[in-house]
């Protein structure tokens, strides 16, 4: 499947730039693992000051990453 339909098709009720709550609902894990993976740079991210954002696109490349080690 190329990358662009599992862009529309995963998390597709999503918006593009998720909050750390969206996160945690769409992995189905707790905040705070969320702020642990942000804080290890294992998901990409953006902050501003102490607020994170999360571009979709990176949280799908982080699933990715741990698909294929798994």
């Amino acid at each position: 499947m190329k990358t662009y339909n599992v862009y529309k098709i995963v998390l597709k009720n999503y918006p593009d730039v998720l909050t750390v709550d969206e996160v945690s609902n769409a992995l189905k894990v707790s905040t705070k693992t969320v702020y642990r993976l942000l804080k290890e740079n294992k998901i990409d991210h953006i902050c501003t000051g102490r607020i994170y954002r999360i571009p979709k696109v990176n949280l799908l490349a982080y699933l990715k990453l741990n698909i294929k080690s798994s």
